[in-house]
């Protein structure tokens, strides 16, 4: 997908592209390095490069990102004498060790500026002003060694730290945020930049859907340029998938979408991906003023405040209007303009006004509307259902005989144990009950503490129930509590903890619990408790299906007679489903829909496609009822949707991951749920629209697809937005129906100029045309 990313952006008007790179990933074991397949980070470098496109290189290695453990490797966690992001011995020869790798690779390539390559800045560490103060003064040691140690790499362009405050020399400061206007570097020889405008935001299992408008979005960025911003940097641009147990948080989404101006699976998501780009052409065109101008200011109103850039050439100016809800029209250099509120036009030349970032109130932004649908799959000869096989995941030698790996007299951190080999290990313990142990014939209670991930308890063999955090709570330890009843000897308790993400920010975040703590107690009529956390506990890490691979092709076919076909379980825990499928026809991205299964893991022929967990139902209380408006600041609970519906339904199947005729797809299914809905669709552009003034020369574009049918125009007050517009009583009597379907059916793509001689003359003021068009479906 990368070289059709980077065209995307190319043309979406940006300079550069800015890339973290991730120490686990690339060192999972201690100097054993991966750089292959899409971990080859000089490959990507290099296809920025075809493009002509600068990069900036953020080696961190400290990410966050939402990435598990923030991009470190746990076995750096597990190392003796280490503490992590402080001044410390082990762990800075660990960062110097890999910052130097990185580096030294990169030079080698001759791929910075200095080189005459692209890389025009790179980063040391990654937010850590954020959270240096309770690092205290070792915190300070260490962000001045950071600064000396990226220095003496010698790469010959400039080091930056964003939310470094006061950066030591010579580093240079940088801001993240959703808006930068006031921000201003400490020292003022320092350039204002910001290497992270969050276009959106992530996504928690249990969240809603984050939107962040187009409008506010061009907003910001037209403001940071208005206030003397010199580099502006979208997180996310494209956010793309968290695939195998990437995604940290913990609880963060297998989709990484971010709302961003390209979605998850590559596609233009439109109006955001256009507005933008008419933003990014409007500011190249007025580079030389920004760059070399006077500025000055210029107050017209007691809302809207003009700035002009000048030099002896030209002039370029801005026209900001910051409130929430007052639409101002002021006069300007002997010209009247309209402002509407939490908007900034754009004058090239001081005079014409070429860009409004109010899409919803601007007569200027003209970008359309795409609706993406979700399209069943339609490979040659593939049925209407898949056809299943399936088996169980042995469970019973931790949950019936307590076998493990290691046993030690106490409660041991998940991370400290499994050291991120896996999302899963057994907690296993013995405990003998005599014949006077009063706990022998009352009510007793299991109780177990855990910090916020999930939990399978099973006593005796038996399964006793599961517990997990519920959304907003994920770092905050909750109790399983359980009735049992002991027998006479020996008792086996085995609790299988399971972990969704590790916690990647936050000062000391790293110490984090994860998985079971202490205590574990056996409680008697709520008054006499037995603490069994010093007890003997065995512990397994994994489970015997991904020991096995179970998802590895190879492995599934010597082993295919152990996969029944039926009867096919339904809602069955710990249980594994294969099916094989052929490929989409065509090259739209494909997903596989999940619906009516409850939390597990899947593979596409081999490959992770991540976590699911499609049961994991968004609160209704999260969306509010009124209408989103742009106006007015940005926060991630503004604008959310899609409650009362699954937090994740559909998981992307990159087209790499298949191959000619026959494909296989493994889940394990961990809740219990049922596969016979799942179903393989492709996501493509469903309809496009417009709905803007009089006077702009508009595009209606299915992209590859020809336009099929017009299902909606009309010219004057048309309401509703794109996919229910509908007529006004004030609305032009000439058919615009009529006229769109001959001029745009069949077409790929179609313009033309919205005026009165077109379209008639309206019975009112406001003269609007709003279309919605339909793409046709590709026929085999």
């Amino acid at each position: 997908m990368w070289p059709d990313l980077i065209r995307k952006a190319k043309e979406g008007g940006l300079d550069a592209v800015e890339t973290y790179v991730f120490w686990n990933a690339h060192e999972p074991a201690r100097r054993q390095y991966d750089f292959s397949g899409n971990h080859d980070i000089i490959r990507f470098l290099k296809t920025i490069q075809d493009q002509s496109l600068y990069a900036i290189l953020r080696i961190g290695p400290y990410t966050c990102a939402e990435w598990n453990y923030g991009g470190f490797p746990v076995w750096l966690h597990n190392m003796p004498g280490v503490s992590l992001r402080t001044k410390n011995d082990v762990f800075m020869n660990e960062m110097k060790n890999f910052t130097t790798l990185i580096v030294d690779m990169v030079k080698k390539e001759k791929l910075f500026a200095s080189q005459g390559g692209n890389i025009i800045l790179a980063q040391i560490e990654n937010e850590y002003g954020n959270v240096m103060d309770p690092y205290g003064d070792d915190g300070k040691s260490y962000i001045n060694w950071c600064a000396q140690m990226a220095d003496s790499l010698d790469i010959g362009v400039s080091w930056i730290m964003c939310q470094q405050t006061a950066a030591p020399k010579p580093m240079l400061e940088t801001f993240n945020g959703w808006y930068c206007d006031e921000y201003k570097p400490k020292d003022p020889n320092t350039p204002k930049m910001w290497t992270e405008n969050w276009t959106g935001w992530f996504k928690s299992w249990g969240g809603a859907d984050p939107l962040r408008t187009p409008e506010d979005l061009a907003y910001s960025v037209a403001q940071f340029f208005q206030k003397g911003g010199t580099l502006q940097n979208y997180y996310m641009y494209h956010g793309g998938t968290n695939f195998g147990r990437t995604s940290g948080g913990p609880y963060i989404t297998t989709t990484y979408d971010y709302n961003a101006p390209l979605d998850e699976y590559g596609n233009l998501n439109q109006p955001k991906w256009g507005h933008l780009k008419q933003l990014h052409d409007i500011l190249h065109s007025i580079e030389y003023s920004l760059t070399n101008g006077d500025v000055t200011n210029e107050k017209l109103s007691n809302l809207v405040m003009a700035t002009i850039y000048q030099t002896k050439e030209k002039s370029s100016c801005f026209l900001s209007n910051t409130n929430t809800k007052i639409d101002v029209n002021v006069n300007f250099g002997g010209i009247n303009y309209f402002v509407p509120a939490w908007s900034i036009s754009i004058l090239p030349d001081c005079r014409e006004e070429a860009y409004n970032t109010a899409k919803l109130k601007s007569i200027f932004v003209s970008t359309q509307t795409s609706l993406m649908i979700k399209k069943l799959n339609k490979a040659e000869g593939e049925p209407s259902s898949l056809k299943w096989t399936w088996r169980p995941e042995l469970i019973e030698s931790a949950s019936v005989q307590g076998r493990g790996d290691v046993s030690l007299n106490k409660i041991v951190d998940q991370k400290d144990m499994a050291n991120d080999a896996s999302d899963y290990l057994w907690y296993m313990m013995s405990i003998d009950v005599a014949k006077d142990d009063p706990m022998l014939n009352g009510t007793v209670t299991l109780r177990v503490n855990d910090t916020g991930h999930v939990l399978h308890a099973f006593f005796n063999g038996e399964y006793i129930g599961s517990q997990w955090s519920k959304y907003g709570n994920n770092n905050v330890t909750y109790v399983f509590e359980r009735n049992i009843n002991l027998s006479l000897g020996k008792n086996l308790i085995s609790l299988l903890s399971v972990t969704v993400g590790f916690k990647n920010y936050g000062p000391m975040f790293d110490l984090v619990g994860a998985g079971i703590t202490s205590p574990i107690e056996l409680v008697l009529n709520k008054n006499i408790v037995k603490d069994l956390s010093s007890n003997k506990w065995t512990y397994k890490v994994g489970l015997n299906g991904i020991s096995n691979k179970f998802f590895d092709i190879d492995c599934a076919s010597k082993s295919s007679s152990k996969w029944v076909s039926d009867p096919i379980p339904i809602y069955r825990n710990f249980t594994w489903y294969k099916t094989t499928f052929k490929a989409p026809l065509e090259n739209k991205p494909i997903v596989v829909d999940l619906l009516g299964l409850g939390k597990g893991m899947a593979w596409m022929n081999g490959h992770s496609l991540g976590r699911y967990w499609p049961s994991y139902i968004v609160d209704k209380q999260l969306c509010k009822t009124e209408t989103c408006d742009y106006r007015g600041r940005y926060s991630n609970s503004k604008c959310v949707s899609k409650c009362g519906e699954p937090t994740q339904r559909w998981y992307h199947v990159p087209r790499s991951f298949l191959k000619d005729g026959e494909n296989t797809l493994v889940l394990f299914e961990e809740f219990g749920g049922n596969p016979s809905g799942v179903q393989f669709q492709t996501v493509e552009i469903g309809s496009v629209c417009i709905n803007t003034h009089e006077g702009k020369e508009v595009e209606l574009s299915c992209q590859d697809r020809p336009i099929s049918k017009i299902k909606f125009a009309s010219f004057g007050s048309p309401q509703g937005v794109c996919g229910s517009f509908d007529k006004s009583e004030n609305d032009s009597e000439v058919d615009a129906l009529s006229i769109l379907e001959k001029e745009c059916v069949g077409k790929e793509s179609c313009s033309f100029k919205i005026t009165e001689d077109k379209f008639g003359t309206p019975s009112c003021e406001v003269k609007k045309l709003a279309v919605e068009a339909v793409c046709e479906e590709f026929t085999f």
